[in-house]
């Protein structure tokens, strides 16, 4: 289980992908949580499993499955 903060985006890729954009550069495919979750521009804490493996179309970065989070203040 790895967690993570930074700012959800939207890319406009294919059909679209969510993503997380870490405060140190990384950025992680979102995948699991809820539609809450998918605010362009929220600040979050996010906490669940990262495939470093897999290979997703959109080739953004890893994904991340995503179990809990909470929006940061």
């Amino acid at each position: 289980m790895k967690k993570v903060s930074g700012t959800v985006r939207f890319r406009d890729l294919e059909t679209g992908v969510w993503v997380l954009e870490t405060d140190d550069g990384r950025t992680f495919q979102l995948g699991g949580g809820d539609r809450k979750l998918m605010r362009d521009g929220a600040r979050v804490k996010v906490e669940g499993d990262v495939d470093e493996t897999g290979m997703t179309s959109a080739m953004v970065g890893p994904r991340i499955t995503v179990h809990r989070y909470s929006f940061a203040d």
